[in-house]
């Protein structure tokens, strides 16, 4: 009987569509505000062209950056293949550094360092990021870059994958699979390709998330009883027992510093959020404001969480100031998944997958051509 509750569990909230044809370029749908004016100067190398369109393209992303000609610009991006630099009106050099790899990590690598140099924030490339989409009828499990290039599919199972959650560093993925026929937890080694079942608990064994060094997980599992929140080591052992309620405990996500766990639970009738001290204590309630709260997602900077709100027949995305406690809608969609510099996160509308810049309300469409996305998980 325990394995009838893994498919409620799994599929709890959560929505899925159909997957197309093969990725695109961003498609950029809202500009951004207050931006810095660049100049894309002299990209010079034999590969130049390439280095300068990534550069550009992580720059626009970030949402910080306006693209002019010289005469308006406050600052100038220029490179000779194995240096970058960017220098203001009077030729003064703001920022100039030497970069060492492939074209791709130079200029991931560049556009990183423009970002933080000029505005402080941390730059988003070379993130990556994973997803269950549906290219061939089942939900299987993807990965790419965070801007939606290099799209991969990881699994072909013919089965439901779900609940992916990417390691900090992105070289593991954990996953629940009904490969076996029950809902277990899979680890996935990015470098060597090789997948073990770690979680096989009788009952369900769903909604693995990484602890932010990477060294524990977060699931829910019923083997108990009752769907309940637990901790254990990233290798599947050592499992501990959270939460002792009569309901469905799910969607686990860490704080940055791995001392406590925030997750949802429908214990008291409608799902609502709460956190917990990751090695056990007693769960406190989060007054977020809405009556249905799943999907959380706390923030790198630990200073915000987002989560799924239903408002208006549908689902939204809400950002919560944990400090402050006001709660705001930052538009339609569901499954939010904070990036690192924790004021971009990806979400899903409409099967769509969507980088929304929480600030500014901008949304870009990434891996534009393929629909029928869910449950987006991002490294930090």
């Amino acid at each position: 009987m325990l394995r009838t509750l893994a498919l409620t569990v799994i599929g709890c909230w959560t929505a899925f569509s159909v997957l197309t044809a093969a990725p695109a370029p961003p498609t950029i749908t809202i500009s951004g505000q207050g931006t810095i004016a660049l100049h894309m100067g002299t990209f010079s190398g034999p590969d130049g062209a390439s280095m300068a369109r990534i550069v550009q393209s992580n720059l626009a992303m970030s949402g910080f950056f306006n693209f002019v000609p010289a005469a308006n610009a406050n600052m100038t991006v220029q490179s000779n293949g194995s240096e970058g630099k960017v220098v203001d009106r009077s030729g003064g050099n703001v920022l100039m550094r030497s970069y060492s790899g492939d074209v791709t990590a130079r200029a991931h690598a560049f556009a990183n360092d423009i970002i933080e140099t000029l505005t402080g924030a941390r730059g988003l490339g070379g993130s990556k990021i994973a997803f269950i989409a549906q290219r061939s009828g089942a939900k299987e499990l993807f990965t790419a870059n965070y801007d939606g290039t290099g799209v991969r599919q990881l699994t072909h199972d013919a089965t439901i994958s779900a609940a992916p959650s990417i390691s900090p560093s992105g070289d593991r993925i954990a996953y629940t699979s009904y490969l076996k026929g029950y809902a277990d937890i899979y680890l996935v080694d990015l470098s060597s390709g090789a997948r073990s079942r770690i979680v096989k608990y009788p009952g369900t064994n769903s909604g693995a998330a990484f602890s932010p060094d990477g060294r524990r997980l977060a699931c829910t599992m019923s083997k108990d009883g009752n769907p309940e929140l637990y901790t254990m080591n990233a290798s599947g052992g050592g499992a501990l027992r959270l939460t002792r309620t009569p309901g469905v405990e799910s969607s686990p996500t860490w704080s940055p510093d791995g001392t406590e766990i925030i997750y949802s639970s429908d214990n008291s009738g409608s799902p609502q959020l709460y956190r917990i001290p990751a090695d056990g204590g007693n769960p406190r309630h989060i007054p977020t404001g809405y009556s249905y709260c799943t999907r959380p997602a706390w923030s790198p900077d630990g200073k915000r969480i987002a989560f799924n709100v239903r408002s208006g027949g549908g689902f939204q995305v809400a950002v919560m100031e944990l400090g402050g406690g006001s709660t705001k809608l930052v538009g339609p969609g569901s499954d939010p998944a904070w990036g690192p510099d924790s004021r971009h996160v990806l979400l899903v509308d409409g099967g769509k997958l969507i980088l929304l810049n929480t600030q500014t309300g901008r949304r870009t469409q990434v891996a534009a051509s393929i629909g029928g996305i869910s449950e987006p998980t991002w490294t930090r």
